[in-house]
């Protein structure tokens, strides 16, 4: 009788838990963007235990500036803090499936059971996202980050364009500059290259051309909110999410049911995907670990940062 290769035979945790690790960030658009930045300290909180990590800030200095005199002393400032908090992310997911070691029996299988994984919680972490997103630009004093056109009365001044764009961006004053991708559904992405105001820049490295709309980075997700005709579309300054890395206590775990001929691959996630400045508040969170759902729940977050320092803006429109 033939031996078969099971998913027990290619699977070593010790290996392949880095190795999926780094395919999941190499396969996310949103990392490679600048948009999600990979933070080291966050990854030594993710590890602490809790479920959510304060990250604490030096807040800028105030006061104005004193004229000197040689009969007088200046008045003493201080420099105060803040506390950002994030959420840590507790997930896993299991598959069993009775020929997955015959259709990964090629030259590479872990190469082949990371792509399939990775790939996976790669979208995951885009939803995951996405609903952080939701809630978070719902927040307490988020208001002003909130560029919502959707209602206007001309065609042209409720849906996205350049003069519209141009208006939404200027909510970071002058640290607009700062902006570099933009986030949309692929309806808008669609909406903008019939208007041509989609650009398609050659890649240097040979990769697809690369899409940007009025200078910032195109990232075409179609988890991006639609509701009754109205688009979310998010533009984002680099660095406007911090990512880190936990372990959970079993990350992976194979497992075979000999007498169905099944395969059994777990795994698990300990991750943080946090927007700079807007504080998790935990208000209406259930369970050991938010929801996608109460990650979108408005009461469970606060801006703490000044409005320039958060690094991103929502717009609700329409297309025509």
């Amino acid at each position: 009788m033939a031996t078969k290769t099971a998913i027990t035979d290619i699977i070593v945790p010790s290996v392949f838990i880095p190795y999926l690790i780094e395919r999941t960030a190499e396969k996310s658009d949103l990392i490679s963007s600048g948009i999600v930045v990979p933070d080291p300290q966050l990854d030594v909180l993710a590890q602490a235990g809790g479920r959510l990590i304060n990250v604490p800030f030096f807040k800028d200095l105030t006061g104005a500036d004193e004229v000197l005199s040689d009969d007088g002393s200046l008045t003493v400032g201080k420099i105060t803090t803040g506390q950002d908090i994030a959420a840590l992310m507790m997930r896993g997911r299991a598959w069993s499936v009775n020929d997955l070691a015959t259709a990964l029996s090629g030259d590479d299988p872990m190469g082949a059971v990371a792509d399939l994984v990775a790939e996976y919680w790669n979208r995951m972490e885009q939803t995951t996202l996405i609903n952080v997103l939701t809630g978070a630009f719902a927040g307490t004093n988020m208001s002003g980050l909130v560029s919502d056109i959707s209602g206007n009365g001309t065609e042209a001044a409720r849906c996205l364009n350049a003069t519209t764009f141009l208006t939404a961006q200027q909510l970071m004053g002058d640290a607009k500059g700062r902006l570099v991708a933009i986030a949309m559904h692929s309806a808008v992405a669609t909406y903008l290259a019939t208007n041509d105001l989609i650009d398609f820049l050659p890649d240097s490295e040979g990769k697809p051309v690369i899409k940007t709309f009025m200078g910032k980075i195109v990232l075409e997700n179609d988890s991006c909110p639609v509701g009754t005709g109205t688009y979310t579309t998010y533009v984002f300054g680099r660095g406007a999410i911090a990512r880190g890395e936990g372990s959970a206590p079993i990350p992976v775990e194979t497992d075979r049911d000999i007498l169905a001929g099944d395969d059994v691959l777990v795994t698990r996630r300990h991750y943080l995907l946090h927007p700079r400045g807007v504080a998790f508040q935990s208000h209406t969170v259930d369970g050991a670990s938010p929801s996608n759902a109460e990650m979108a729940t408005a009461a469970n977050w606060a801006r703490v940062y000044e409005v320039k320092n958060i690094r991103m803006v929502q717009i609700k429109h329409k297309i025509a």
